[in-house]
């Protein structure tokens, strides 16, 4: 049942700064990343170079221990990172999410304030986010020490002379590649991919609880409208049950706030709608 809306600004543009955050966040967790793989090939290029003779162990150790300060660097730089993202950009996150959502829905924007609901929402979400980073944070370290260990390794064959063609780069780099981050399947993806997508996933999602959250205490919303891309199903991408331009209520946009990493899904609070016995979840707008 086609339903008959108030004036709504659904202008994607309100986006920009959001998105903007999430680019530039991408950038500096991908430039943060690329200390391990720089690292990596000069750690290579040099045990490369390694022959039996004096001095051969004492340049190895070296080395290692360089890489090894590079990844101690990597570590204090992107948990920095990951605290700043959960304690200050998510929260402008939310923040502007329930700014947008109240203009939106062309009510003031006085009307949010850092409630202890608002607080109490926000909270375990970030802490939520901060783990997954650190989770993964804390896997590359262990990979790269993995590596620094094989690599150790292989030069002390050849050092003893066990191994007379050198270490194999090109399969230790294999066995080890710290430009990638690896899935639980398994499946390794480049870390600038991976670091979007995450913290777009983190981003929108937080976004996404700041409007729903204030629609539902600000506004008491009992309806919401959908603002996706035009192919986007509701459940998840490939949904024949599109959500672009519908209706739902708020309990399943709150089920649903997001379909799939990359989605760019918003909400625009629709109080108007209230107590409209004709309207059901998935009308269109």
């Amino acid at each position: 049942m086609t339903t008959s809306p108030a004036p709504v600004r659904q202008d994607r543009e309100s986006q920009a700064e959001l998105l903007a955050l999430i680019a530039l966040s991408a950038q500096r967790l991908t430039r943060d990343w690329g200390r391990l793989a720089t690292a990596q090939d000069q750690l290579l290029r040099t045990l490369e170079r390694i022959r039996p003779g004096v001095g051969s162990t004492t340049r190895a150790r070296n080395a290692v221990a360089e890489f090894n300060q590079q990844v101690a660097t990597f570590e204090r730089d992107s948990r920095a990172f990951a605290e700043r993202w959960s304690a200050t950009d998510l929260p402008t996150a939310y923040r502007d999410g329930a700014l947008q959502a109240l203009r939106r829905a062309n009510r003031a924007i006085t009307l949010f304030r850092w409630s202890v609901d608002h607080q109490a929402a926000l909270t375990p979400l970030t802490a939520t986010f901060y783990v997954d980073l650190m989770r993964r944070i804390q896997e590359a370290v262990r990979r790269a020490q993995a590596f620094a260990r094989a690599a150790q390794d292989a030069t002390r064959d050849v050092v003893l002379g066990r191994q007379h063609d050198g270490i194999d780069s090109k399969q230790l780099t294999a066995d080890h590649p710290l430009a990638t981050v690896i899935y639980a399947d398994q499946s390794r993806h480049p870390v600038a991919s991976w670091a979007h997508a995450a913290l777009s996933w983190q981003a929108v999602s937080t976004a996404n609880a700041g409007a729903l959250n204030t629609a539902r205490w600000e506004l008491d919303a009992q309806w919401m409208q959908c603002v996706d891309g035009p192919e986007c199903g509701f459940t998840n991408h490939g949904d024949n049950d599109h959500a672009d331009g519908t209706i739902r209520s708020i309990d399943d946009a709150d089920m649903y706030p997001l379909a799939h990493h990359g989605c760019v899904r918003s909400w625009i609070p629709r109080p108007d709608l209230n107590n409209r016995p004709d309207i059901e979840s998935g009308d269109p707008a």
